[in-house]
């Protein structure tokens, strides 16, 4: 073979691997709890994801790539959140993931990104410190478009101190840490409004009698019940309140709007109010579609969780963004572009503006959150 020959072989294998390299998937992990109580929050997630992604893809992918999704289901487990992070990096090599329900998940997963410098948007995960775990290191590549618990707190306590007008209240979280960190930012909240809880009261997941903690709480005179667990566990509340014959405000994060709840506690949940980023209503031409698309594609018309689906949706795009003006899938570049879009992005949660910075890695800002109340086996915008 003359040289003239192993050139020109060597230019077309070159060329081969080029275009090869082009045509291969761009892979995305999702990784949430798709059984289990958290399964309302985990599948509505990965449902929204998935519709953002069919819409990117139909309309010719990322950097002329299609993207594959690559699903793993926690069981809203630690130990299983670190397994699947790990097999997402170094096996199915994904240049990025979305996901995480829980805050404990997160928590204990997310660092396997950060080590491998690449992005990862927590969607649903809502514990305050989760966008601070690396926030010393140069930088940090973790984020997120939930409304961090920080938000929520305050809108908890303005909720029952400054609009409801109530001196006692009691707080029940679930043992979990985002239950336990949910309470420790709702307790600094209301000792910064100069109220001390009557009650402070803690509870397992698949906990089935809550009444040893809610006597307690009505005994010491609360006038509301605070929340910071999810669904099943919070059904168990509000039935053992009607139990009580106690019927007093249910004030809580946001998992009162799960399906799992609303459907558990029947007209026993009526009235519970939650901050809320989304509420299926339709109120924009952009919910109407993402909702109208929602149920055609999944054949259900109330959303398992419409918070989780949504802002999956947005993580997808804002993902999407990022990677197409760093023209990679580079790790670090995306963060970097993520940090400094540069382009508006059209979510169903909000229109995002430079969502992100290098030190801001909060896509949801306190403006962006409503109060939703549960009314018949819905969600509505609270009154």
């Amino acid at each position: 073979m003359t040289y003239k020959t192993q050139a020109f072989v060597a230019a077309a294998l070159m060329t081969l691997a080029m275009s090869s390299q082009a045509a291969d998937p761009i892979k995305i992990g999702v990784s949430g709890p798709y059984t289990g109580g958290s399964a309302p929050m985990g599948v509505s997630m990965r449902d929204g994801v998935k519709l953002a992604v069919a819409e990117i893809n139909a309309a010719g992918g990322l950097l002329g790539r299609q993207i594959q999704l690559v699903e793993r289901d926690d069981e809203a487990k630690n130990e299983r959140g670190v397994q699947i992070a790990q097999e997402l990096i170094n096996k199915e090599k994904v240049v990025a993931t979305v996901g995480f329900i829980n805050t404990g998940v997160a928590l204990a997963s997310q660092r396997f990104y950060q080590e491998a410098k690449i992005p990862v948007i927590n969607n649903v995960a809502t514990g305050t410190v989760i966008t601070k775990q690396f926030e010393k290191e140069k930088d940090n590549y973790v984020f997120r478009t939930s409304a961090a618990d920080k938000i929520q707190a305050k809108m908890i306590a303005d909720e029952a101190v400054d609009k409801q007008k109530l001196t006692k209240v009691a707080i029940l979280a679930d043992s979990t840490n985002y239950g336990q960190l949910g309470r420790e930012d709702l307790e600094k909240v209301l000792s910064d409004k100069k109220v001390t809880p009557v009650a402070v009261e803690k509870y397992n997941i698949k906990d089935v009698d809550m009444t040893a903690q809610l006597l307690k709480s009505k005994q010491g005179g609360a006038q509301a019940v605070l929340t910071y667990g999810i669904g099943p566990e919070l059904a168990q509340i509000a039935n053992g309140m009607e139990k009580l014959n106690w019927h007093v405000p249910i004030i809580g994060s946001w998992p009162l709007s799960m399906g799992n709840f609303i459907d558990n506690s029947g007209k026993n949940g009526n009235g519970a109010r939650m901050p809320q980023t989304f509420i299926q209503d339709g109120t924009t031409p952009k919910r109407k579609a993402f909702i109208e698309a929602y149920q055609k594609a999944y054949k259900v018309d109330r959303m398992p969780s419409a918070v989780s689906a949504a802002q999956g949706y947005d993580s997808i795009l804002l993902l999407a963004a990022a990677i197409k003006q760093a023209g990679t899938t580079d790790g670090d570049k995306v963060r970097a572009a993520l940090e400094n879009l540069n382009t508006k992005v059209e979510g169903v949660v909000t229109t995002y503006d430079k969502p992100f910075t290098h030190d801001d890695h909060e896509a949801i800002k306190p403006g962006m959150v409503v109060m939703g109340e549960v009314k018949n086996g819905r969600v509505i915008l609270g009154k």
